[in-house]
């Protein structure tokens, strides 16, 4: 498989566009693209620029720094240099009539230097459209995707084992699983969506560590270096003899997640509930995997599973005390969090080739978080899991 998307395939992705903003909104006239990632999946480059795609069938790519590299990169013909939004005005013109644009990325900064180049009149958001495009991977992507879940699954159940060692820290152990990641092909950095969310890896917490409060939309937590840097891993944590390693986090390659969680017991063995509640984690993750089928409700999907498990285990489940989330699942591909996820309220049939991670996870107080998380594709037959887990407790 290439690793750059080929010309057919990114002008399929903007035909994509110009189809599914017909169907929203009938009177759009242009759509920009402000964001690196968007930019990158409908053009094969990233880099500071915009992205105008007329409804009229004009595309067009203006690249500040770099151009060089953005011809370099991208197999489309229609890119242009720009030093300021002035450029890219006198090429497609002033007026962009009914926009549609990133309005969760669009600052009051940008949207003052895009008004006074260019003539708006009403304003769109454009993000459940793309994301609704991206949701259905191609081959190409899969292939990726299914690439990162190899290493992932490589990762977890060959090369965390060894790295484990008592009296290391939290911060040792994520430096060193860091470095590992890199070694087998990680792309280097985990890409989220949602607003002001930075991660380098992921969550990774010993012990109770993996309970502690955070601002990131997960079900496990992680204490990080310092409230001004609250994640990577904790210095002061060590390992010790008897303690739960929860590691949840994100692979990828060449742009493309997976993500998985896999619990680890350092020192000893898990108690009778732990595993008894670990196990049933997988029940869930399993039975939710087996309705991941083109024309299934999302929503309904959560209400289902959902409705099975008993109260006394919802307690915790999906988070510790009242830090629960509420989705079983989420969307994944150049961002880890996209559509469509398994929660209440998104409605919209799934579609064979959707890729989406599922992750029951319990906390149990004094001693940490346990449970699962893997990707899996959309498909006749249910999820198609590609991070190799569904795994049990490993014990080192």
């Amino acid at each position: 498989m290439n690793i750059q998307a080929t010309k057919q395939e990114l002008e399929q992705r903007i035909q994509n566009l110009r189809e599914a903003a017909d169907k929203n909104y009938p009177d759009w006239d242009t759509a920009v693209i402000l964001s690196r990632v968007n930019q990158y999946y409908f053009t094969g480059t990233m880099q500071e620029g915009i992205l105008i795609i007329k409804k009229d069938g004009d595309t067009m790519y203006f690249a500040r720094r770099s151009f060089e590299r953005a011809e370099l990169e991208s197999p489309l013909s229609c890119i242009y240099p720009m030093e300021s939004y002035r450029d890219a005005s006198a090429v497609a013109g002033q007026e962009l009539g009914n926009l549609l644009v990133e309005t969760e990325l669009l600052t009051i900064g940008i949207l003052d230097r895009l008004k006074k180049y260019f003539s708006i009149n009403q304003m769109y958001s454009i993000e459940n459209i793309v994301f609704g495009i991206r949701a259905i991977k191609s081959p190409y992507e899969l292939f990726w995707m299914k690439e990162s879940g190899k290493m992932h699954s490589k990762l977890f159940d060959e090369i965390v084992p060894g790295l484990l060692r008592e009296g290391m820290s939290e911060l040792d152990f994520t430096a060193e699983l860091y470095e590992q990641m890199l070694k087998i092909g990680f792309h280097g950095v985990s890409r989220f969506f949602r607003y002001q969310t930075e991660m380098i890896a992921g969550q990774i917490g010993f012990g109770e560590n993996s309970l502690y409060p955070t601002n990131f939309d997960g079900p496990g937590g992680m204490r990080g270096m310092s409230a001004a840097v609250p994640i990577f891993g904790s210095r002061d944590r060590l390992l010790k003899k008897g303690d739960l390693v929860f590691v949840d986090i994100g692979f990828g390659m060449n742009g493309y997640h997976s993500d998985r969680t896999q619990v680890y017991m350092f020192g000893g063995t898990p108690s009778d509930e732990i595993v008894k509640i670990h196990r049933k984690c997988i029940e869930i993750q399993k039975r939710t995997a087996e309705l991941l089928k083109p024309g299934n409700i999302p929503a309904r999907i959560y209400e289902t599973v959902m409705s099975e498990i008993d109260e006394e285990f919802l307690r915790n489940f999906l988070g510790f005390g009242n830090r629960k989330v509420k989705f079983l699942g989420h969307g994944i591909g150049l961002h880890i969090d996209e559509l469509p996820a398994v929660a209440k309220g998104f409605n919209s049939p799934l579609q064979e080739n959707m890729v989406i991670a599922l992750e029951p996870k319990k906390g149990i107080a004094g001693v940490g978080m346990v449970g699962v998380e893997d990707t899996y594709i959309v498909g006749a037959h249910g999820g198609s899991c590609i991070t190799g887990g569904e795994k049990d407790i490993i014990i080192v």
